[in-house]
């Protein structure tokens, strides 16, 4: 298989996929609260669902999937989604290197660095 044909599968199938999983996860949320009444805005108060499972990991959203939580798979569409453009630049950046396109080796290389280091800057302990 071409590589220009795997990076553009991987975006496509990527985005299907996200799509899938967050509309699946908005039908089955409207299903679970589509009902509810609606909250007074005027007054914060954390999510029932927010208390009950970690949104911040990966396996706080495992979590949350396995128990029928509806927001977590919404939140793994939107995580599908921005982590498809990374796989193209990771796929690009092994392309370049078969190729041995060393400008552009060099140049996707920086851009992974920025990506991963604003990916771990965000995270605080």
């Amino acid at each position: 298989m071409d590589i220009q044909q795997l990076i553009g599968n991987t975006l496509r199938w990527g985005v299907i996929l996200a799509c899938l999983l967050a509309t699946i996860g908005g039908v089955y949320y409207l299903i679970q609260h589509g009902l509810d009444p609606v909250p007074d805005y005027r007054h914060f108060e954390a999510a029932n669902a927010a208390a009950q499972f970690n949104f911040t990991t990966l396996g706080g959203l495992w979590q949350g999937i396995l128990h029928g939580d509806a927001a977590s798979c919404i939140q793994v569409g939107v995580i599908v989604l921005i982590l498809t453009p990374i796989a193209r630049v990771v796929l690009s950046f092994f392309d370049f290197i078969v190729e041995q396109d060393w400008l552009y080796v060099a140049i996707t290389a920086i851009v992974l660095t920025v990506i991963i280091s604003n990916s771990l800057g965000g995270v605080h302990h």
